[in-house]
Order: C-alpha cells, then structure tokens, then sequence
C-alpha cells in the first residue's frame, strides 16, 4: 500500500488535512552512485507524486483527531533523510501543540545513505522530539508495516507507547542475510517477521490491516481517558482505571 492509501484506509472518510508537503531535498552532498542523488529524486517524485518519502497530515479516527504521518516505500525505499526527519519532528510538535495523539505508519529501509551523517542525525533528532511528547504525556502508537527497517527501527519505530504490526512484516535493524553473513550462523525460521518478534517481547500485538482502524481508535480511548468520544460497546482493551 502506498502512503496514501495508508491514510484512506485508517482516518475517516478517507480524509485528511497535509502539512509541510512542500519540503524537498537539496541533496546536501551533491551523491553519486550508479545514478546521481538528484535524478533518484527526480525518478521518485515522478512515480509517487511526492517531494519526499513521508505524508505528514491531520485527521480523525473514529472521530478522535490524531496527528498521523505515513511512510511512502516507493519513495526510495522510504528511506528517512533530512525531510522525512523534519516532518515527523514537525509533526510531533504538532501534536504537543494541539494535544492530539500521534500516529506513525512506519514503512522502510532506514536512515538515506545519500544523505550521509545528515540523514544518521534525524534519529537523535526524532527521539528527542518524542522524548517531550511522553513528558506531555500524549499516546504515540507506531504501526510497523514491511519492512520496518534500519535506522527508523533504531529510533521513532521502536519508542511508541504501543506498537502494532501487520502480519508477517520484516522488523529490525539489520537484515536477515547481514546478520547471517556477520555470525556465520543460520537464523531461526521467520527471524524478523512480525510473529517471531511478538513471541520475543518486541511488539505489543499484530493485526490485520482490516482491522487496524478499529485496534487504534480502541487503544487511543484507553490511553486518553479524557476523549470525548462515546466508548466502543465491545472493547478491545480494558478500561482504564
């Protein structure tokens, strides 16, 4: 699913209202690889119709507004670089500045080598960023999608109050064949996927696509007592004390 399709599937209606989607790379290292770092943009912009590998929006689910940014994979692996840091730190000062909670649609390879150490530096950016969400005490739930990779699983993926993944994704740092190549050794079946982390303490549940919406809007009443939404006759979750 592409980061668009995230948010029609998640916020109601299909709706939602896009922040700072003018902001694009000036590649700051002038990269070349293969292909120069400007014309991997240019091709990425062209397919995916964004400047950059992050939708940063606000919306509503289930009527409960959030602060909702969505990973766009087809956007060089969804690769985090220096916008996609300042648009999920813009969105978290978003949401202490309206107190809404904020939801992340993880989906990618990790930190943009073409950025280099710019890009190494969102990390320690984005975590301080959530380390003052948590101090105002707003939910922060994380949905980790395939893959969950790299230098985003190292930071803002990992740091939620509660983190959600769909069935069989790829989460970690680094890769099945990285860590087998480094270790010499042959990893247990499904290392890395969804389940296997569920069963090692690393995520909190896994849920079906069909019903994520549902699944967060359950949990976003439980962390926020105060909504004034009507409670969900069939809870998910217990009730808050």
């Amino acid at each position: 699913m592409s980061a668009s399709q995230r948010l029609k599937s998640i916020l109601d209606k299909g709706q939602w209202t896009e922040y700072d989607q003018n902001l694009a790379s000036n590649d700051p290292l002038d990269f070349k690889d293969t292909k120069t770092y400007k014309k991997r943009l240019q091709a990425s912009m062209a397919s995916t119709g964004l400047l950059d590998a992050a939708i940063s929006a606000v919306g509503k689910i289930d009527n409960i507004e959030v602060v909702i940014v969505a990973m766009e994979y087809n956007f060089i692996g969804g690769s985090m670089g220096v916008v996609v840091g300042e648009k999920i730190t813009r969105a978290i000062e978003r949401s202490l500045k309206t107190r809404a909670p904020l939801v992340i649609v993880c989906c990618s390879g990790g930190a943009r080598m073409m950025e280099g150490a710019l890009s190494l530096m969102q990390m320690a950016k984005i975590s301080s960023a959530l380390a003052r969400l948590d101090r105002a005490c707003l939910p922060y739930i994380a949905i980790l999608t395939d893959p969950t990779t790299g230098g985003v699983t190292a930071s803002f993926a990992m740091l939620a109050d509660l983190h959600i993944a769909e069935p069989g994704a790829l989460i970690g740092f680094a890769g099945p064949r990285v860590i087998e190549q480094t270790i010499r050794e042959k990893l247990p079946a499904g290392f890395q996927r969804s389940e296997f982390l569920l069963k090692h303490g690393m995520l909190d549940m896994i849920v079906d696509r069909r019903q994520l919406k549902t699944t967060i809007a359950e949990a976003l009443r439980f962390m926020s007592p105060s909504s004034t939404v009507e409670p969900n006759p069939n809870p998910i979750f217990p009730k808050s004390k």
